[in-house]
């Protein structure tokens, strides 16, 4: 066993575990902004859901993604052993794992969408589903080999695979359940449900920045010639123009520099880099960082005043900002680091490259939507209905899931609760 397949192994389950921390974040932000009465639920549901995805990713998902099989699915590996080599360079095991964490975060962000009135049921059984039905066809046509693959689609750590998947399965779960109580008035207009901790939310921005530098250089899966340094650099740069975009336009638009929007825009910023973070340069990471902060924004707006009720922004955050993080290969990839498809329109490939992201981009969020949509739909006749009562809503699901507050020394029973 060489030098370089244990350097490797081991960078790449420091990338693991990083992304698997991730989870800590998206705990922290999905609590922070959200109300207090819902906390304690929120937290323990990440946690067992998450768990529930990795067994599933265990017995099937895995094999469906990397199995051998056809452009379409893969048909072998399923109940991985944990016991072979991937290839001279990496632990299997190891990339189990690593992949593991990714099919994880997918799941967490679809959850975006089942925030504050979702029955703790419909996590259970969506978690199963999702894990077999959805992540999986998408993350083998893109990165198992299958037909995307064959068409030199981009997306190298998962603009696409990982958080357009998630927001398309949220846009399904916010659709059918409906807004909150209290979201939108008769007339149409929204009302700000505020999260209870900012500090919770910073917090969680932080967390999941450094997580991605496992979730982007990680996915290197190497340490040859510290490549990986350079996937951070990108990183940082997409995250920090994101940030500083999202405070610039919703001062000049809001005339007030609004915390939620900043911290959005950090993450739209890393989101839209994910795809491209290794085939473009840091002047291009810069600006497709800047583009996703702006769009956030934007986006954001677009979907509330169509009263879609989505208390996390997954829509915008993972949704737009992948679209356009997977896009933007096709303009920005340089003929240098393109290792997978073609350059970028502005590199001297034409619209070649840009129409593969494109194609990606459209089928793979079709059919994340219209296939957890139909999932959903199921779920609801069969288990009349996904939502919970109007009063176990107003109460919080904290108490009526689970019979606990997150803070019970706040919040107590019978206590009079913002709806």
């Amino acid at each position: 066993m060489n030098t370089a397949f244990l350097m490797n192994s081991l960078w790449v389950m420091v990338g693991a575990v990083l992304v698997i921390l991730m989870i800590g974040g998206f705990i922290l932000l999905e609590t922070g902004s959200t109300r207090m009465k819902n906390a304690g639920h929120i937290a323990g549901k990440t946690i067992l859901t998450f768990s529930i995805g990795s067994l599933v990713f265990w017995a099937v998902g895995y094999g469906l993604i990397f199995g051998k099989g056809n452009a379409l699915i893969g048909f072998s590996d399923f109940f991985y052993s944990g016991y072979d080599v991937k290839s001279l360079s990496l632990s299997g095991a190891v990339f189990f794992l690593f992949q593991l964490a990714f099919a994880g975060i997918s799941l967490t962000i679809a959850f975006g969408g089942f925030a504050e009135r979702a029955k703790l049921s419909a996590y259970l059984v969506f978690s199963v589903l999702f894990s077999i039905f959805v992540y999986p066809p998408i993350a083998h046509w893109i990165w198992g080999g299958g037909w995307l693959a064959e068409h030199g689609k981009q997306d190298f750590a998962g603009s696409t695979v990982v958080h357009l998947t998630g927001a398309m399965a949220a846009l399904a779960a916010t659709i059918l359940l409906k807004p909150r109580i209290g979201k939108f008035n008769k007339d149409g207009s929204a009302n700000n449900l505020e999260g209870h901790n900012q500090v919770f939310t910073a917090l969680s921005v932080l967390l999941l920045w450094v997580g991605w530098f496992g979730f982007n250089a990680g996915s290197t899966l190497s340490v040859d010639k510290a490549f990986f340094g350079f996937v951070a650099v990108n990183t940082n740069l997409a995250a920090a123009a994101g940030t500083v975009a999202a405070m610039i336009i919703s001062w000049i638009v809001n005339g007030k520099a609004d915390v939620p929007m900043m911290l959005n825009g950090a993450l739209a910023g890393l989101v839209a880099i994910t795809a491209s973070c290794a085939f473009v340069e840091t002047w291009a990471a810069v600006v497709i960082g800047f583009v996703a902060g702006i769009l956030v924004f934007y986006s954001i707006r677009f979907f509330e005043r169509r009263q879609i009720d989505d208390p996390i922004f997954a829509l915008s955050v993972h949704g737009t900002a992948g679209v356009w993080g997977t896009l933007s290969t096709g303009f920005f990839a340089t003929k240098e680091l393109a290792t997978v498809g073609k350059p970028g329109l502005f590199y001297g490939g034409g619209l070649e490259q840009l129409g593969v992201q494109a194609l990606g981009v459209f089928t793979s969020g079709a059919y994340a939507f219209f296939v957890s949509f139909a999932i959903l739909f199921v779920m609801k006749v069969v288990m009349k209905g996904l939502r919970v009562t109007e009063e176990e809503e107003i109460i919080g699901l904290d108490m009526s899931e689970h019979g606990s507050y997150g803070y019970p020394e706040l919040l107590r029973p019978g206590q009079k609760l913002n709806a």
